[in-house]
């Protein structure tokens, strides 16, 4: 498998982003509002029901802000219309980071953060608007990545994948707020972008969830969209929620993203999960609501599922209600990406404390199953997808994202400067089964 070098790309991203940060603070046009204040509050009095999703409900000018400080790059947010997990009408908000040389023809990347956590202070949008939160430190860091692609001349749309009530992990909710983030984002008239600009997708780990589910939900769900989709970089890829649950079991670095998922997607799907739960578990469940990754990783080293529920409900497959939603949040259930795909995903998970070897499951990055990847990767392939497939054999979860993130980009650039996509298929060694997971009893 092939390992690309990260070390000229990733130095000059954060020259880029220093060299920003050196420049003289924009005092004019500063943040209307930041957190969750009103802007994010619907107070027409059309029912978001009767509105088509990604319809434009507010705009707001500011300036981009790295760890509270302004940089000198103008954002357009818009709260819009979109949908939950459930398909319920929803709110949500996306930045548009404008870049400071227009291009003669926009050109655009919808970047999903992978900024995983509970709390809506942490979403990007407050955090762009100059909000300042721990959890929310994760989307400052990715300033790394957005401002050499603002320097390049892109537009990058930066949604807020989880949704309003940062619903973690449900999967269905990180695509449509994706793809209703693009709507809204080329509906607007003060964007610069309109339905015809070239967008491409580009995510990591919890930014590969919504990217993942936004290529493949788009052909159906947001046809016109996929249309302007040039193609989906996506690294660290979640597949299958049951065998991830099965891979971190105990992990010493990523056990707890178990109670987290179980909080989140209870929240996504509006599962009653309490009365399962065990007293610690319980415990656990009031103390995360608001916890980020950065409040987890590392900090319940040796945790298990069976922890968290009364020990009648130690198989997960005994929960009717949680297999149906996981079988709904296997991704190989969607139908296939009609766009070129570019997929990264390590397989060295020992080194952040997992151990991958249950039947069924195998390797992984400490976190995201290889296996599972590689099966969606050859599904996509069957169909007819473009896919550039690379396996970092000797990197984990988090050491995988500088070396994938450059060569992910210049894939990006190439596509929008016309060239073919890349494709081996015929490389991509076998991966674990996909099927639904069955009930027990």
């Amino acid at each position: 498998m092939r390992i690309r070098s990260k070390v000229t790309v990733t130095t000059g991203m954060a020259l880029a982003v220093v060299g920003l940060l050196a420049l003289p603070s924009p005092t004019a046009r500063a943040a209307t509002d930041s957190g969750s204040g009103s802007f994010y509050a619907y107070t027409g009095t059309t029912p978001l029901a009767q509105m088509k999703p990604g319809t434009v409900l507010k705009t707001q000018t500011l300036y981009y802000n790295v760890a509270g400080i302004p940089l000198p790059i103008q954002v357009v947010q818009l709260l819009y219309r979109s949908a939950g997990a459930l398909g319920q009408p929803t709110t949500n908000v996306t930045s548009v980071l404008e870049p400071p040389v227009s291009l003669a023809s926009p050109r655009a990347v919808s970047y999903q953060s992978f900024y995983d956590s509970l709390n809506p202070a942490d979403e990007p949008s407050v955090q762009i608007a100059g909000g300042v939160s721990l959890g929310g430190g994760i989307a400052d860091a990715e300033s790394s990545v957005i401002v050499p692609l603002l320097l390049q001349g892109y537009t990058v749309i930066v949604p807020d994948t989880e949704g309003q009530t940062a619903d973690f992990a449900a999967g269905p909710e990180y695509g449509v707020n994706t793809l209703n983030s693009i709507r809204a984002a080329t509906s607007s008239p003060v964007t610069g972008l309109n339905t015809t600009t070239p967008i491409g997708l580009f995510g990591y780990s919890g930014g590969a969830i919504a990217t993942d589910w936004a290529a493949q939900m788009a052909p159906t769900y947001a046809p016109k969209v996929n249309r302007q989709l040039v193609g989906a970089a996506e690294g660290g890829v979640l597949v299958d929620p049951a065998h991830n649950l099965t891979y971190v079991n105990g992990s010493l670095v990523w056990a707890g993203v178990i109670p987290m998922s179980v909080i989140g997607i209870a929240r996504g799907f509006d599962i009653p999960i309490k009365p399962y739960l065990s007293s610690y578990g319980r415990q656990l469940y009031k103390k995360l609501q608001t916890a980020s990754i950065t409040d987890v990783l590392g900090q319940y080293p040796g945790l298990t599922y069976a922890q968290l529920v009364k020990p009648q409900f130690a198989n997960p497959a005994s929960i009717p209600v949680l297999v149906k939603v996981e079988n709904e949040l296997n991704t190989a259930s969607l139908g296939p990406p009609t766009i070129p795909m570019f997929i990264g995903q390590g397989a060295n998970g020992i080194l952040e404390g997992t151990v991958g070897d249950q039947p069924g499951i195998g390797a992984g990055d400490g976190v995201m199953v290889t296996g599972d990847v590689r099966t969606l990767a050859r599904d996509f392939c069957a169909t007819g997808t473009a896919v550039d497939y690379t396996e970092y054999d000797t990197l984990s979860h988090v050491t995988t994202f500088p070396a994938w993130t450059p060569a992910a980009l210049t894939w990006l650039d190439s596509l929008f400067a016309g060239d073919q996509a890349p494709n081996d298929c015929s490389q991509i060694a076998p991966g674990n089964s996909l099927a639904p997971v069955q009930p027990a009893g």
